[in-house]
Formats: C-alpha cells, structure tokens, sequence
C-alpha cells in the first residue's frame, strides 16, 4: 500500500513532488520594440501537437519578463544543451543583464534564439490560458530546427543535471 499525504497547501510539499518528474530546459526570448533581447528560463515546457503545430510553456503570474514578451509579435525557444548550465542560470536571474555573455541571433521576425541549443522554434502566441498561479501559453510554431543528436539541459530534483547514457 501507498500512503499518500494530504495537499496541505505548504508549496515545498508539491515542490517536492514536482521535483521528481524531469524536464527539459528553454529559453523562451525575443527582441522588443526597441531591439533589446529580452528573456526568460522556462522548464515547464512541452510539445502538445502536431497539427496544428503547437508547443505549451507555463508561465508564473508573478513573471516581470511575461508581460514584456507577451505582446511581441514572435518569441523564440531555444532547448538548452546539456553544456548551457550557465546559460539557463543567467535567464533565470532576476537581475542584471540576462544577455551578457550570452551568444544569440535574432530572426527577421524577432525571435531570439540561443546560440548551441539542440532545438530552436519560431512561435507566436496561440492561446493562454489562466491556470492557479501560472498561465498555460500556447505557442504556435512557425519553423523549427532541431539537432537530436545531442543532449539537452534536463532539470530534476531543483537542479540542473545531464542525461546519461544506459
């Protein structure tokens, strides 16, 4: 038998739980009106389908950098490689220059995308959907490049960490 716990609205209980299940790691970024890169570390991000092509990210109410991203006409996501650590850390800084020796390119819609990801995807906004203390944001993708042959970033367990092979 398993004897499960309560929620007992403490969040390092779900904390704890949501740890367990690993993800992938991106960057979900994009040049403002003015030209400025502007981003964001995102973990909670997962392809949802086909047709139409679709990807979903989830997005904390409290974010500073969502606001500014939301009303960009397309936004960028990069899946980290297994070597971009420091890249994920810097996007997920609260202060300084997220972009400061971080190398990027931009595309002629705007999107910024890492440079030595192992996936990149153009995308609009398709959908967002209020969801507790997040939003559940749709992206609709416009092109895409992948490289599947190399390792992503992975976050498990509140921590950064790298695949390994079996």
């Amino acid at each position: 038998m398993i004897d499960l716990e309560p929620t007992t609205g403490d969040p390092v209980q779900l904390r704890r739980a949501y740890g367990c299940f690993p993800s992938g790691v991106t960057a979900i970024c994009a040049l403002d009106g003015s030209g400025t890169p502007v981003g964001i570390a995102a973990s909670s991000f997962t392809s949802v389908s086909v047709e139409p092509a679709l990807v979903s990210v989830c997005v904390q109410n409290s974010s500073t950098t969502w606001p500014r991203l939301r009303g960009l006409p397309r936004l960028g996501v990069s899946v980290l490689a297994e070597e971009q650590n420091a890249a994920a850390q810097r996007l997920a800084t609260k202060e300084g220059d997220r972009f400061a020796e971080l190398d990027w390119v931009s595309t002629d819609d705007g999107s910024v995308l890492v440079e030595g990801a192992v996936a990149w995807l153009d995308c609009s906004i398709h959908a967002e959907v209020a969801a507790g203390d997040h939003e559940i944001v749709l992206l609709a993708i416009h092109a895409v490049r992948a490289d599947p042959d190399r390792a992503p970033l992975v976050f498990h367990g509140s921590r950064f960490r790298q695949l390994a092979a079996v």
